[in-house]
């Protein structure tokens, strides 16, 4: 009986909250927005690479003299330049219109400037002097030097392939790191999603004037629980529409966003730091809704809730005012207290466990703590709702609630 009614409870909070139309304008105005952005940074990237390509079947007018020797005339000459055969009044036919540009070049360009002169043609394209400029003299130094393996060498133009290792084991760097640093991802997201649901979930009935009703056919916990579960439905609806969209873009439309290209397969799934990322994802989401749920259930009003709420939420945030702490100095007085601390214990956790400074008993030790602190909050937020949900015009007091417990 208590299974089928804890599967009711589930069923209904799940489904009178996604017909909710407020939830559905929520749920889906970030996705939309973020259509919007997309389809904006598409067409300026389309009309940006337009031009870039109408630029680079112009070639840019100047004139130039060269004491230093080093500019091949050649070069110069397909790059649109001409040797300049009055250098005397060079700046001020480029300052009267009648020349576009001229570049001086010095005797040796590692002492001094290469002086450059242009007519203004807006702060973005005056940028395109300077570029022919240094452009010119890099690809002559090239033609002078003969070497292409020289010329990489010189320039940093190489790559180089790294290994590091840990306890005798190759380390994956940042591929390691990913995979477990999403579930902090999907923990804020969740939390700050669902932190009002979280709220008004006991407060709603509250407000409705039903508790007692409900109360003479389900049992507080049962009632309490299936909330939770339902909150963590909810929060699996909304991750996958928020996630849709910026999956759609990465793999559809990833240069056009010009967004960062990640080969996936490289990705590494370690068993261990994935295994403690979900336990400590579900330990801090039991914690947080346990919590919000008492808060609900003891205050007679979302207004009234508010002023609570508040200080819970700053603390998922505190963490990452230390986070490069975290990640340098994970041994720290500070990390180990906020790793061990309940209520910020998610966020460090997760991120040492991401970047591999936390070991397997702190991961334990953290974890237990984690779901021993969301349990007993789920039981004292039931406790508070059984004699709080009748409290409709007062704050419920917590001395007398737990009075009438013992």
């Amino acid at each position: 009986m208590a299974r089928h009614n804890l599967r009711t409870v589930v069923a209904f909070e799940f489904t009178r909250t996604i017909k909710k139309r407020r939830f559905w304008i929520a749920t889906l105005a970030i996705p939309v927005l973020l259509g919007i952005v997309f389809g904006l940074v598409f067409a300026s990237s389309s009309a940006t690479q337009s031009r870039s390509e109408a630029q680079k079947n112009q070639t840019l007018e100047f004139t130039y003299t060269d004491a230093s020797g080093l500019i091949d005339p050649k070069l110069a000459t397909a790059m649109g330049g001409t040797v300049e055969q009055d250098p005397a009044s060079a700046v001020d036919r480029v300052r009267e219109g009648t020349l576009n540009a001229w570049f001086n070049f010095p005797a040796d360009v590692s002492k001094e400037p290469v002086h450059v002169y242009g007519t203004d043609q807006g702060i973005f394209k005056n940028g395109s002097y300077d570029a022919v400029a240094k452009q010119l003299v890099v690809v002559s130094a090239q033609e002078k030097v003969g070497s292409a393996e020289l010329t990489a060498a010189v320039q940093g133009k190489f790559s180089t392939d790294s290994q590091t290792f840990k306890n005798g084991e190759p380390s994956g760097g940042l591929d390691t790191v990913v995979p477990p640093l999403l579930f902090l991802v999907l923990f804020y997201v969740v939390i700050i999603l669902l932190a009002n649901q979280m709220l008004a979930s006991t407060l709603e009935e509250k407000e409705n004037r039903v508790t007692e009703m409900i109360l003479t056919t389900l049992n507080p916990t049962t009632l309490v629980v299936g909330k939770v579960i339902s909150l963590f439905l909810v929060g699996a609806v909304q991750a996958l529409v928020f996630a849709t969209p910026m999956l759609l873009g990465y793999v559809f439309f990833r240069d056009e966003l010009a967004l960062p290209d990640f080969d996936l397969s490289n990705l590494q799934f370690q068993f261990g730091p994935m295994l403690f990322a979900v336990l400590l994802f579900v330990g801090g989401f039991i914690l947080f809704t346990g919590v919000l749920v008492g808060i609900g259930a003891v205050m007679p009003t979302a207004k009234d809730a508010s002023a609570v709420f508040a200080p819970v939420m700053i603390m998922m945030f505190i963490p990452f005012y230390i986070v490069t702490m975290i990640v340098s100095d994970p041994g720290s007085m500070i990390v180990q207290i906020f790793t061990y601390f309940p209520f910020t214990a998610p966020i460090t956790a997760l991120l040492r466990n991401a970047f591999g400074s936390l070991t397997a008993v702190a991961a334990i030790i953290v974890i237990v703590e984690l779901f021993v602190f969301g349990v007993l909050a789920l039981r004292v937020a039931v406790h508070l709702f059984r004699y709080g949900s009748i409290e409709y015009s007062r704050k419920l007091s917590l001395r007398a609630a737990f009075a009438k417990k013992a």
